[in-house]
Order: C-alpha cells, then sequence, then structure tokens
C-alpha cells in the first residue's frame, strides 16, 4: 500500500491524477516529503480517525518520519518491476489507497498487546540504534520517563514550527 502510494505521489501520472482531483500544485510540490515510513504514518492516522468517527472538526497529528529523499531508487525499482505508472494506476491507487483506506487492521490493545508492540522496538532501540537497555525499560517501567520527556514539549512545539515555516506547510 505504501509503495503504490509512495508512486501516486511521486510519478508524473500520480501528480496529474491528484491535481486533477483538486490537490493544489504548492501541496504537489511538497508530496516528496512523504517517505515510505511517513506514509505508513499518514495512512495509519487516517485509520485512527476513521476507526473513532472523528470529523473535520477532530485534529490527528502524526510524524512525518522520512522524505523521499531517502527512496528516489525506490520509484526506479518499481517501474523495472512493474511497468510505468499510469493514468489507470494513479486513479486505482487513489481511491483504494487513500479515499478507500478503511479500519482494516487497527485494533484498541489492552496492557498486554501494548507490551508486546512494546517490545518489539528491542530490535531497532537497541541493535539498530545503540541505545542503552535502561532506557528502553525505563520508557515502560520509569513513571517518570515520559514526564521528563515532556518537559521538552516546548523546544520540540519550537523546532515542529520551525520546520513547517520552511517547508511553507505553516505561517504564523
Amino acid at each position: 500500500v505504501t509503495i503504490n502510494i509512495m508512486r501516486l505521489f511521486n510519478e508524473d501520472a500520480g501528480q496529474e491524477y491528484l491535481q486533477q482531483q483538486g490537490v493544489p500544485a504548492e501541496f504537489l510540490d511538497k508530496l516528496q516529503l512523504f517517505g515510505i515510513s511517513g506514509i505508513g504514518n499518514m495512512l495509519a492516522a487516517i485509520k485512527m480517525a476513521k476507526y473513532y468517527e472523528w470529523d473535520e472538526n477532530d485534529i490527528v497529528f502524526t510524524i512525518n518520519t522520512d522524505s523521499m529523499e531517502l527512496y528516489g531508487s525506490r520509484v526506479e525499482e518499481e517501474r523495472e518491476a512493474h511497468g510505468e505508472y499510469t493514468l489507470g494506476n494513479a486513479i486505482a491507487d487513489y481511491h483504494r489507497y487513500l479515499h478507500g483506506t478503511g479500519i482494516d487492521h487497527a485494533l484498541e490493545l489492552g496492557h498486554y498487546d501494548r507490551k508486546r508492540i512494546h517490545n518489539l522496538k528491542y530490535f531497532t532501540w537497541i541493535e539498530q540504534q545503540g541505545k542503552d537497555l535502561a532506557e528502553l525499560e525505563a520508557q515502560w517501567y520509569d513513571h517518570d520517563y515520559w514526564n521528563r520527556i515532556h518537559q521538552q514539549v516546548g523546544d520540540i512545539d519550537r523546532l515542529i514550527t520551525e520546520f513547517n515555516e520552511r517547508v511553507g506547510l505553516y505561517t504564523a
């Protein structure tokens, strides 16, 4: 799904179809800011909003964790593996994966479900990023851990605002 949307956002036929659907040109230029993980986060946010039956009066915040700067070769790989991206592909992907995104695979998690997912961080947190096991365990067991993180909100908000102003998504 994320690969289909990656192509929709970054191939000429996809951009043309999005423009036909009323997506402003200045926004189309910013779609390369969504990498594969960022697209996944966006889809998760859409699923969450649908799951909770939220509407235009509700706000969902998610992190766009990467950009296409990391994945330029993936578009070419997809062309080689599956052919040119056509208007038909764009129509199908737009309606199936953006407008058609539903609540499949969305779950409200209980305590042990959340703990199981927390434990999945071991590989990326410890083995890939070289973080300390004590910090990972603190995220689950140390009740003050998230309070300390929360104290950084002002700095994080400032960085988000600066980023949004820099990429033209927001002006104060």
